[in-house]
Order: C-alpha cells, then sequence, then structure tokens
C-alpha cells in the first residue's frame, strides 16, 4: 500500500511540475498583440493591429472535426516541413474562422515579413496578411468544443446586440493553449466589428 502512495504522489509531483513548466512557457510565446478600447460585460473591444499569418482552409465543418487536422498541418510547417527544414516559433492564439468551411491560422512571429518564410512542403498553406481591426471577443475557459463554441458565439451577439453594436458574420476562435495544458485555459470566440 506505501509504495501504490509513493508512486501516485510521484506521479502527481511529475503532473504538477509539467503543468507549472508549460505556464511557464506560454509566458514566453509572441501574441497577436491588440488593445482594449471599451468594456461591455464580459465582452471587450479590441483593436488589432495589422499581422502576417500562415493558414489552411479544411474541406471539414466544425470545431471538433477541423481542430486537429489543421493544427497538425500547421504544426508540421512551423516544426519544419518546409523546404528550408527550419523551425519557427510557435505563436498564440490559434485561430479558427466559424465558417461552413473552416480555416485555421497560426500568427507568423513579427521578425519574419512574407519573403522571409520558407516555403511549406505540403500543398494548400498559404500566407494571409490581416489587416488592422477592430473585433469584440468573449473569454471562457477549460476545453473548446463545438457547444461552448457556439454557446458563446450566442453570448458574443446578445451583448453586442443589446449595446447596438454592428458586427459582421465574420466569427473566429482563438485557443492560447496546448491541448496537453490543464490549468490556466484560455478560448475566446471573436467577431469582427462593421
Amino acid at each position: 500500500m506505501k509504495i501504490a502512495i509513493s508512486a501516485l504522489g510521484v506521479i502527481l509531483l511529475a503532473f504538477i511540475c509539467i503543468q507549472l513548466y508549460f505556464i511557464h512557457l506560454q509566458r514566453n510565446i509572441e501574441t497577436y498583440p491588440y488593445v482594449v478600447k471599451k468594456k461591455y460585460q464580459q465582452v471587450e473591444i479590441r483593436s488589432y493591429e495589422t499581422t502576417l499569418f500562415t493558414s489552411v482552409r479544411l474541406s471539414t465543418k466544425g470545431y471538433k472535426n477541423s481542430a486537429s487536422q489543421g493544427f497538425s498541418i500547421l504544426a508540421g510547417y512551423i516544426f519544419g516541413n518546409n523546404e528550408r527544414n527550419e523551425k519557427i516559433a510557435m505563436t498564440s492564439p490559434v485561430s479558427m474562422s466559424l465558417e461552413d468551411t473552416m480555416t485555421m491560422m497560426f500568427m507568423v512571429p513579427k521578425k519574419f515579413n512574407k519573403d522571409m518564410l520558407p516555403k511549406p512542403n505540403q500543398t494548400g498553406i498559404e500566407f494571409t496578411q490581416e489587416p488592422a481591426k477592430i473585433l469584440a471577443a468573449i473569454t471562457f475557459s477549460g476545453w473548446a468544443n463545438d457547444t461552448k463554441i457556439e454557446k458563446y458565439k450566442q453570448d458574443l451577439k446578445a451583448v453586442l446586440d443589446a449595446e447596438g453594436i454592428k458586427y459582421t458574420n465574420q466569427f473566429y476562435f482563438f485557443g492560447y493553449n496546448a491541448p496537453y495544458e490543464v490549468f490556466n485555459r484560455k478560448n475566446e470566440v471573436i467577431v469582427e466589428l462593421q
């Protein structure tokens, strides 16, 4: 019995150490820069600057069906599946458009411009320069799924409608954590404002 309790204690300690390590790594990841302009209840109105992204359009529909496929394609590219076998730093958040056909995007670190990036080995990866824009965001914790994303999308729309804020039909999901991170998970549903 003592051996089982000791083993469980070692496993728990290792798990906590690994999670603390991932929290430390998350602090050093470059993020999509924005400035909060206003707050309405749990919704923030943000100004985002022009930013370059790698993107891949997926034929699947919904978060559950698209997330792992899109992530593996783009992660492959930044982990060296490109013409120079060059590794590119991971950034945050991972973005997915919430449309009939999903597009997943990784922000390109600021030190790169489009001409500096290595050519992808896999077809379908594109480089997209997103212009400066005003977005509304609602944040939620835990693991994302299609049901949660739809709930927070509706909550976001309800707040914007109540405040008389006009928005487009360009909704996105932003995920800030790797799948193996358990603590401090952050997700957002975002919409472009008119």
